[in-house]
């Protein structure tokens, strides 16, 4: 009876164990999902002519976008695909190149806008660039709401 026992608890051990998710890696990659919303909102302002253009939110979201850029690749691993209400896509998994290079572009690009962004006419040539690179990954990667 004590062996059965057993081998019944190591059996649901070990489920457990298969169905568990990477939470740590969803919850990284969502706060810097929604730091990149957070910083793009003052900008799309400035983008629409709603606000005056102002360089310190612009400076301020090509940074974030950098430094949170360089970090999503890691933020993907196999065993964080579900959890957490997370709206990343299934074709992320099977196209992980294409996703990491994506990050990698947006990181580059960001980063040299930083530097050539001084006026709202590098400004308006710029960044919308910049921004649209988001929306294209969404697209094809994220969950529509």
């Amino acid at each position: 009876m004590k062996r059965v026992l057993v081998a019944l608890l190591l059996s649901v051990f070990g489920s457990c164990l298969a169905q568990a998710q990477n939470l740590d890696a969803i919850d990284a990659r969502k706060k810097i999902l929604k730091s990149f919303g957070d910083v793009t909102k003052p900008v799309a302002g400035i983008l629409k002519g709603e606000a005056p253009f102002d360089i310190a939110p612009v400076k301020t979201a090509l940074a974030t976008y950098a430094e949170g850029a360089r970090k999503l690749p890691d933020l993907f691993p196999e065993d964080s695909k579900s959890g957490r209400d997370t709206e990343a896509l299934p074709a992320i998994w099977s196209h992980k190149d294409d996703v990491a290079a994506r990050f990698t572009k947006l990181a580059a690009d960001s980063t040299s806008a930083l530097g050539s962004i001084t006026d709202q006419a590098s400004f308006a040539a710029t960044m919308p660039k910049v921004v649209a690179q988001c929306g294209a990954c969404h697209k094809e990667y994220r969950l529509k709401k």
